[in-house]
């Protein structure tokens, strides 16, 4: 058991309600030294406000990318690291198993790699990119612990100027609002462009995300620079016996004030049973009276309505996704949502994910050769323009990309049919050229 330093500052996070990382890092310092000058620097940065981890070059053999250095820049007064056993506190990104699948065993055969390798025992599941973070191993260490890891099949993420890891939610493996093959579009686009992940070359990090609905459970809108979010193009799917059943369970207070009077557009409305319903509405009999009227043409994919009464309402059959490009946090101009540039798309077969991996190098091409140093995506959309962009990408101008629904109802109309029909026959110039290269293919 290793003498632990007195940590005053960092005891005070144990005092609340909530667990606090501190008590897991004290029970790994009981067996790890390594851990335990851990606490000692973080408790000095604590109480100094101050960070004390510099960076450097420590990689593996054929890797440019994934391993993020750290050296203690906490000296004593002859130049010794202050915490000797910590100067050096390396950490892996590893590339997780498409949406988060794991056994029970594998995560205890990454443990043990871990730790039989010289790693401090600490790791998270897991990054905002989704790697695994190993946080924690002296640079003699590092190709040992690689080679271990490597052998039970995982691979290095990115860091640096580079392709991120990718996540993707769990999607069709266990739930009922996917629309996509989640999984097996992230290995699609990932393991089609490693080479920009492990030998990084671009002018400012790249992410993916891939949602299976518009509820964005892996925060790709926000937080991808090319997110791919599954949505549908019909009908709300119902099911009155779920219905029956919730219901049962509810009142008709309940269904106004948690589902009718919440729809963002107004598009849910309950009306007596009986009336005739038309091709666009989704109708569910809520009493022997009353009926809820879904206008689909107002919908806008929110999810709440399918999300408070799960089962009764679904996803619509003919499904697809929206790619929408641009997302980050605070940089340059602030955090910024993704711009649609796909409004939809289907995925299902070969054909449709070659076509999505295509748009994704046209986009890291693009990305690669156009943007600033340290600039992002949607900020370099933001300086070139939006036009100049798709130009660039091979994509057509479509009324539906838009970056947020417009805040004021007044517009000049000067001009509209004239523009109408330029756009129009952009449309039909477009098509003859796909037609005339289909025959060509085809001769």
């Amino acid at each position: 058991m290793n003498a632990l330093p007195e940590t005053p500052y960092l005891d005070q996070l144990e005092s609340g309600p909530w667990p606090s990382f501190v008590t897991g890092l004290k029970r790994l310092a009981g067996d790890s030294p390594m851990m335990a000058d851990l606490l000692g620097q973080l408790e000095t940065s604590y109480q100094t406000r101050t960070g004390y981890w510099k960076g450097g070059t420590v990689g593996v053999v054929g890797y440019g990318a994934g391993i993020i250095p750290r050296f203690t820049e906490l000296k004593n007064a002859d130049g010794s690291p202050k915490f000797p056993e910590a100067a050096e506190f390396h950490t892996f990104r590893v590339q997780p198993p498409a949406g988060m699948h794991y056994t029970s065993e594998l995560l205890r055969q990454l443990c043990d790699a871990w730790v039989d390798t010289g790693g401090s025992g600490l790791i998270a599941f897991h990054g905002q990119s989704g790697d695994i973070m190993f946080q924690g191993i002296r640079s003699e260490n590092v190709q040992r612990a690689f080679d271990r890891l490597n052998a039970l099949g995982f691979d290095l993420g990115g860091a640096g100027p580079a392709l991120r890891t990718s996540m993707s939610c769990v999607g069709a493996a266990r739930c009922e609002m996917s629309c996509y093959d989640e999984a097996r579009a992230l290995r699609k686009v990932i393991n089609s462009n490693l080479d920009d992940m492990h030998r990084p070359s671009l002018p400012y990090k790249f992410k993916f995300k891939f949602s299976g609905c518009p509820n964005d459970c892996v925060n790709a809108i926000q937080r991808s620079d090319m997110a791919t979010i599954g949505t549908w193009r019909d009908n709300i799917r119902a099911d009155q016996t779920i219905a029956d059943q919730w219901m049962a369970a509810h009142s008709m207070n309940d269904l106004m004030n948690m589902v009718v009077g919440l729809c963002p557009t107004r598009a849910i409305t309950l009306r007596q049973a009986g009336a005739p319903a038309a091709v666009h509405e989704t109708v569910l009999r809520v009493s022997e009276t009353s009926e809820m009227a879904i206008d689909n043409h107002n919908c806008v994919r929110c999810m709440h309505c399918l999300n408070v009464m799960p089962g009764a309402l679904l996803p619509g059959r003919d499904k697809g996704v929206t790619i929408l490009i641009g997302g980050k946090g605070v940089l340059k101009i602030g955090a910024t949502m993704g711009t649609v540039i796909i409004p939809f798309m289907k995925l299902e077969t070969d054909d449709d994910f070659e076509k999505l991996n295509d748009l994704a190098r046209s986009v890291l091409d693009f990305f690669a050769e156009n943007a600033l140093e340290h600039e992002r995506t949607g900020e370099m959309i933001e300086r070139i323009g939006l036009v100049n962009f798709l130009e660039g990408i091979g994509v057509d101008i479509d009324p539906n990309m838009i970056t947020h629904p417009r805040t004021n109802p007044y517009i000049r109309a000067d001009g509209w049919d004239e523009e109408a029909e330029k756009w129009f026959a952009r449309k039909a110039e477009a098509a003859g050229r796909r037609g005339g290269g289909e025959m060509a293919a085809a001769a």
